[in-house]
């Protein structure tokens, strides 16, 4: 069996920095029967049993004996002996969730404004992070081929893979997960994206990276200010309960005892982010990256007029978003959500797009309207009491 070697992983970590990546480390997959490998499949199990998966099905797949995929790497490659880990930085010079903003704003999750800068088009042209990070890994796997040749075997993933990503950051030396179950970096915070390279090539003893070490401490800022309660203990999200679950992968109606908590959101949620000191001080310390070209910030989408995007029909929604993270929720559930925050401002100049849409064909935003303009009604009621 073919084995990384030191020159061989200081090559791939300056191959990656050549890619973009702002950080690479290489971790090795736990051996099978291994006490970390145990560690991991019980707690895995044991979320999925108690359904804060919700509706992400794909998180729940076996094997043919019934083994969930992702309770180990070994279940769905059982060649895999360790993996290239490789983060981009995706933060920016932008307003944060939890800053003031305009009374008429929503908040689109930053990782989503993501355009394209290499194009001359005014605004910038939608991409997606799983597209971007895939390309760019693709160059590094060609080059570990390159100089391994057909002997070792390889396989790429962005979010997309039976692979838990922030287990193998946290081998890799990449960084921890915090208590809001983000990877966060000590130098960079946690506005990171990963993509991961599974590899046959065995990691010896003396080449394995000592795991990044838990600087969360005694703070729970994050779990505190989580609106919804999603974050259940240090480390443990009910993902039923996230904000970024309910406005991207929840279809159909949203709990009502759920809205209200959802403020302004209209697609995923930073506020975890936003709060933590580790962001702050990366901000402060000037650690960040400026994003991969692919990566801008497209002004439109940071705090955008819920007027706005009330406004769009098919035609706009697929120049806009096609090729963007938003494309996920699709129209429907971007109104959806947009009434949830209509509703949710207390401002009754949205009611006569609450009242077109409260004859919607789609069921969700129907409800949804018929909710947030009773909600409206209700606070002007309250108001002139």
């Amino acid at each position: 069996m073919m084995q990384m070697t030191q020159e061989l992983r200081a090559a791939m970590q300056e191959k990656a920095q050549a890619c973009g990546f702002a950080l690479c480390g290489v971790a090795a997959v736990p051996a099978a029967g291994s006490q970390e490998e145990a560690a991991e499949a019980a707690y895995f199990s044991q979320w999925i049993a108690q359904g804060h998966g919700g509706e992400m099905g794909y998180l729940a797949r076996g094997d043919e004996q019934g083994v969930l995929l992702r309770s180990s790497l070994r279940v769905a490659m059982p060649w895999a002996e360790s993996v290239l880990v490789c983060a981009v930085d995706y933060s920016a010079n932008a307003p944060l969730s939890t800053d003031a903003a305009p009374p008429d704003a929503g908040w689109i999750a930053r990782y989503a404004w993501s355009g394209d800068a290499t194009r001359a088009e005014k605004p910038l042209p939608p991409t997606d992070y799983h597209t971007v990070i895939l390309a760019r890994l693709r160059r590094l796997e060609q080059e570990l081929q390159a100089r391994c040749g057909a002997d070792v075997q390889t396989r790429c993933y962005v979010d997309t893979g039976p692979i838990v990503e922030r287990n193998f950051a946290r081998y890799a030396g990449i960084g921890w997960a915090g208590k809001n179950t983000c990877v966060l970096n000590e130098q960079r915070g946690s506005w990171l994206l990963l993509g991961v390279i599974v590899t046959s090539l065995r990691l010896p003893v003396e080449l394995t990276s000592l795991a990044a070490a838990d600087r969360c401490g005694s703070c729970t800022r994050c779990i505190d200010a989580c609106p919804t309660d999603a974050l259940i203990a240090p480390r443990q999200m009910d993902a039923v309960r996230c904000i970024s679950y309910l406005t991207i992968e929840k279809t159909g109606s949203i709990a009502e005892e759920l809205r209200p908590l959802m403020g302004r959101q209209v697609f995923g949620c930073d506020i975890c982010q936003d709060v933590c000191p580790w962001n702050a001080k990366a901000q402060r310390k000037g650690a960040v990256s400026v994003p991969l070209p692919e990566m801008q910030p497209r002004g439109e989408l940071i705090n955008p007029s819920l007027d706005w995007l009330a406004s769009l029909d098919a035609a706009s929604f697929r120049t806009l978003f096609r090729g963007s993270p938003l494309e996920r929720t699709r129209l429907k559930g971007l109104r959806r959500n947009v009434a949830i925050a209509m509703g949710n401002s207390g401002d009754s100049r949205y009611l006569p797009k609450l009242q077109e849409w409260s004859g919607a064909e789609d069921a969700a935003l129907r409800e949804a309207a018929a909710w947030a303009a009773e909600r409206i009604h209700t606070a002007g009621s309250a108001s002139i009491e």
